[in-house]
């Protein structure tokens, strides 16, 4: 399982300025598997869209995850605020964002 940050789970948003993926697979802590700024930013978020990888705009945590490098693990002091991420998302049963046509 995949996850994006941001932008938002609700419909079309302005371009993200900042996007961090990461990947949670149940075993350990999620890793960061994807970070960019800008047009880099806009790929990461295009891509999961197209994957159907859920979305979700939390300015601050990727700003937080963002100073993380490639494929470490986040940090117990961001546990909780992936867990609601993550719970939400496990909750819901479907990504936000179908992939693609």
């Amino acid at each position: 399982m995949s996850l994006k940050l941001p932008p938002s789970r609700q419909g079309p948003v302005a371009a993200p300025r900042l996007a961090v993926a990461l990947k949670y697979d149940r075993q350990g802590a999620p890793t960061v598997t994807a970070k960019g700024r800008g047009a880099v930013a806009e790929r990461i978020v295009a891509a999961a869209r197209e994957a159907g990888v859920p979305i979700e705009a939390d300015a601050i945590l990727a700003e937080a995850l963002s100073g993380l490098e490639l494929d470490e693990e986040i940090p117990a002091e961001l546990y909780q605020a992936v867990a609601v991420l993550i719970g939400f998302i496990l909750r819901s049963g479907q990504s936000p964002h179908p992939p693609a046509a």
